[in-house]
């Protein structure tokens, strides 16, 4: 079951996916940070300027934009510009 909070800089949610998931793009990682930013744009071009792969989700969803990169051992992170309807 998720659990979230509100804070200054919004809802704040810790959601476990079941075991054996693919959503992180491989089985062998079974978690994900995501890290809320003010400027996705602006974050995804500081962060291949400085020769690290991100992939913009092209879509737009009802609760923001969404970026995919990795940390050095391969652990997906997951970037969040929030938009729309923020879950209370």
């Amino acid at each position: 079951m998720p659990k979230n909070w509100r804070s200054s800089a919004g809802t704040t949610v810790w959601a476990p996916f079941k075991e054996d998931t693919s959503y992180f793009g491989d089985r062998r990682f079974q978690w994900m940070i995501n890290f809320r930013v003010r400027d996705l744009d602006k974050m995804i071009a500081q962060l291949r300027e400085g020769g690290i792969t991100v992939e913009l989700d092209s879509k737009v969803y009802s609760n923001g934009r969404f970026a995919r990169l990795s940390d050095p051992e391969g652990n997906p992170i997951q970037l969040w510009q929030p938009g729309g309807n923020d879950p209370r």
